[in-house]
């Protein structure tokens, strides 16, 4: 028998929101919608922009699936630079991305939704403020119609256009989240992390933080600096983070943009499972509470990072966990493997593993100048 909309509506009254839930523990977002969608064939690398929701939605609605499946308990709906960039089909992705997120949160337990706006064509071109805030506003709309639970601003990297992205967003009267694109050096104005930090928790954003461009280790490390200086002022917000889901120690101002494997020789840099446990635990230590993945970040790396995480979750167990038991104790039955110690979790949490490359270079040079980096970030 079908769920009446009444019981519908009191389930969603019971729903604890983003902000009960940091309160008491960590909550596991997802991982990188479009970029996985690419490497699947579903969207163009380059612009990045999320038409597979209405061209492919089957295959948006199995990644968000597959997302819940590996412990996501929140899912962004599929709209990342769905604004100025879709010709036309705004409307029609927008409303489509948020109705697959939802249809995906049904077949999990207590999962939210939410909706993200992204930097503007409009910033570049100096339209000002008020032509920015006009675009947020549009995708806003959609957001507030779908009754998703909580609403982002991402992947900034000036911190002043982040800023008018939080103001329009409070006016959903919903959490707002903002998290930036940037680094341990700081915005590409030469703001501070910490500063950036400050400036979105006072233009009101309840959790800030970072996502994209640059790997778990560069994105801990501006975490730490983003909960210094918050602590310092006397700031409340909760901490973010969402990095990239490759390797980048070599990463220079802008991440990702300046590298020269970006973005069809990325995969050398792959995290491993091992990689995500050890980056959840290292997230959580550095006061990290929203943690979760962007580009790269396959439904396998968010299994990782929610069993890291799972004695912090208020109970919540992903369903593959249920059904398989973490992946770390996967191997304990296969005695064939117990003489190299292959059974044990140790093993795999030490392992240094070996990349199959041996001429490859372990990191490379920027392809570009930190001044041209700043006219590429402009662009991309």
């Amino acid at each position: 028998m079908a769920e009446s909309e009444p019981s519908r509506k009191r389930a969603k009254a019971a729903k604890k929101g983003l902000l009960e839930r940091l309160a008491t523990g960590v909550v596991v977002g997802d991982g990188g919608m479009i970029w996985q969608l690419e490497q699947r064939g579903y969207a163009k690398a380059g612009q990045y922009t999320p038409e597979a929701c209405i061209e492919h939605p089957d295959a948006v609605l199995q990644l968000h699936k597959e997302f819940v499946h590996n412990g996501a308990e929140v899912l962004q709906a599929t709209t990342f630079y769905a604004s100025v960039k879709l010709s036309g089909k705004n409307d029609s992705v927008n409303e489509s991305a948020c109705k697959l997120a939802k249809q995906a949160a049904d077949d999990g337990e207590d999962i939210l939704i939410a909706g993200s706006v992204s930097r503007t064509d409009y910033y570049k071109e100096g339209r000002g403020k008020e032509r920015c805030q006009e675009e947020f506003k549009k995708q806003l709309k959609y957001y507030v119609e779908n009754d998703l639970d909580f609403v982002v601003a991402e992947y900034f990297d000036h911190t002043d256009e982040a800023e008018w992205a939080v103001e329009v967003l409070k006016t959903a009267q919903k959490p707002v989240m903002a998290t930036l694109c940037i680094g341990p050096k700081g915005d590409v104005d030469g703001v501070s992390p910490g500063d950036c930090a400050i400036r979105l928790a006072k233009a009101g954003a309840n959790v800030v933080g970072v996502n994209c461009r640059f790997g778990p280790d560069n994105g801990i490390e501006t975490i730490k600096l983003m909960k210094a200086a918050l602590e310092k002022a006397g700031v409340q917000a909760y901490l973010a983070i969402q990095p990239y889901g490759y390797h980048t120690p070599d990463a220079s101002l802008t991440g990702y943009i300046a590298m020269a494997e970006f973005p069809f020789a990325v995969e050398p840099r792959t995290l491993t499972r091992a990689d995500c446990h050890k980056y959840a635990l290292a997230a959580y230590e550095a006061g990290a509470r929203y943690i979760a993945g962007c580009c790269g970040f396959q439904p396998m790396h968010i299994r990782a990072v929610s069993e890291a995480l799972q004695d912090k979750r208020d109970g919540r167990v992903a369903p593959v966990t249920q059904h398989y038991g973490k992946w770390l104790n996967c191997m304990e039955s296969q005695e064939r493997y117990k003489e190299d110690d292959r059974t044990k979790a140790e093993y795999w949490l030490s392992l240094c593993a070996a990349t199959g490359r041996p001429s490859n270079p372990a990191i490379s040079k920027p392809v570009l100048t930190e001044e041209e980096q700043l006219k590429e970030s402009a662009s991309f």
